[in-house]
C-alpha cells in the first residue's frame, strides 16, 4: 500500500513516528488546485491529511480510484465529505491530539496582544524604547466561546491571572469555573473573546458584524479555532475602523494564508500560521497514531473509524 503525507511543512512527520515497513511519500509543499492534486495522489492507496489543510470533496474523491483508506489527524475534519467517501467505499480513521498546545498558544496570542509583545520586540531590535502602554490581564473578563476540553482549559489559566471567566455555547446551561450568559452578554462584557467551537454548519460565520459590534473598543478576539467560525470581511472592517482593540489569529477561511491577503497587513493583530496544536509531542502522536491506522487497516481490521 503507498501512503501519501500532505501538507508537512516542516518535514517533520517522517522523523516523528515509526514507518517502518510502510511505503510512505511526505509532501511538504500544499496544491490547492484540483487537478495537480488529483495527478499527485491518484498512484497512492493510503493518504494522512494534516487536519483541513486539503479537502477531499465528493469531486476529488471521485478522481482518486486507487484511494482505499484516508487518515485525517484528529477524530473529525469538515472538509471531508464523509457520504462521497463511504460511496467510494474508502475507509476514514481519525488519530488522538493532546488537548494542551492549543490552549497553550491561545495564552500565548493574548499576552502578545495585552502586552504589546511582538511590537516592543521589534521596537528594541529597530533602538527604539518602551513605545506602547500594555494591558494587565488581572481583573479583566475572559469570554469564552464554546466551553469544551479546550474552552475549559483556556478557563482554568485564565482563572490562575485572576480574570472573571464568562462562558456561553448554544446549549451550554452550567460551567465550572465560569457563569454561563449569553451570547450578547458575553460579548459585551468581556475584555477578551475567545473562540474554541467545533467548526459544522451551525457556527459557520458565529461572529460576525453584529457581534463585533458588542464588542468593548477596548476588547480584544483570539481565534485559535477555525477561520470560517469568524466572518473574515466583518473583522477586517472592525479592526480598521478602530472598532476593537485587536485579534489574535491563529486560523483562516484560507491556508495557507495567500500572500497579498489584508489580514497580513491588519492593525493591532498577532497572527501565527495554525501551529495551536503543531508541536513535538502532538505531532508523535498524532502521526505514530497514523502508522498505526495504515498497519491495522492492512491487516483487516482498523482502529479509530471516523463515522461523521
Amino acid at each position: 500500500m503507498r501512503v501519501a503525507l500532505l501538507d508537512d511543512y516542516q518535514d517533520a512527520a517522517l522523523r516523528c513516528a515509526d514507518w517502518s515497513g510502510l511505503d510512505v511519500t511526505a509532501f511538504n509543499d500544499h496544491l490547492a488546485d484540483d487537478d495537480a492534486l488529483v495527478a499527485r495522489l491518484e498512484p497512492f492507496e493510503a493518504v494522512v491529511a494534516m487536519r483541513e489543510r486539503t479537502p477531499f470533496t465528493a469531486a476529488r474523491v471521485a478522481r482518486l480510484p486507487n484511494l482505499r483508506l484516508l487518515v485525517t489527524v484528529g477524530m473529525s475534519n469538515a472538509s471531508f465529505d464523509m457520504e462521497a467517501l463511504a460511496a467510494h467505499d474508502v475507509t476514514v480513521c481519525g488519530t488522538r491530539m493532546l488537548p494542551s498546545p492549543t490552549a497553550e498558544l491561545t495564552w500565548g496570542l493574548i499576552l502578545s496582544l495585552m502586552r504589546a509583545i511582538p511590537t516592543e520586540d521589534a521596537n528594541v531590535r529597530a533602538g527604539r524604547w518602551q513605545t506602547t502602554l500594555g494591558s494587565e490581564v488581572a481583573g479583566k473578563t475572559l469570554g469564552v466561546i464554546g466551553y469544551g476540553r479546550l474552552g475549559q482549559r483556556v478557563a482554568r489559566v485564565a482563572r490562575a491571572f485572576e480574570m472573571d471567566v464568562l462562558a456561553w455555547s448554544q446549549n451550554l446551561r452550567e460551567a465550572e469555573g465560569a457563569s454561563v450568559v449569553s451570547k450578547e452578554e458575553l460579548l459585551e462584557r468581556s475584555d477578551v473573546v475567545t473562540i474554541h467551537y467545533r467548526l459544522s454548519g451551525r457556527s459557520r460565520g458565529l461572529i460576525g458584524a453584529s457581534e463585533l459590534a458588542r464588542m468593548k473598543p477596548t476588547a480584544f478576539l483570539i481565534n485559535t479555532s477555525r477561520g470560517p467560525i469568524v466572518d473574515q470581511t466583518a473583522l477586517l472592517e472592525a479592526l480598521q475602523g478602530g472598532r476593537i482593540a485587536g485579534a489574535g489569529l491563529d486560523v483562516f477561511d484560507v491556508e495557507p494564508l495567500p500572500a497579498e491577503h489584508p489580514l497580513r497587513d491588519a492593525p493591532r493583530t498577532v497572527v501565527t500560521p495554525h501551529i495551536g496544536y503543531v508541536t513535538a509531542g502532538s505531532h508523535q502522536i498524532a502521526y505514530g497514531d497514523a502508522a498505526e491506522d495504515i498497519r491495522a487497516f492492512i491487516a483487516g481490521d482498523p482502529v479509530r473509524v471516523v463515522s461523521d
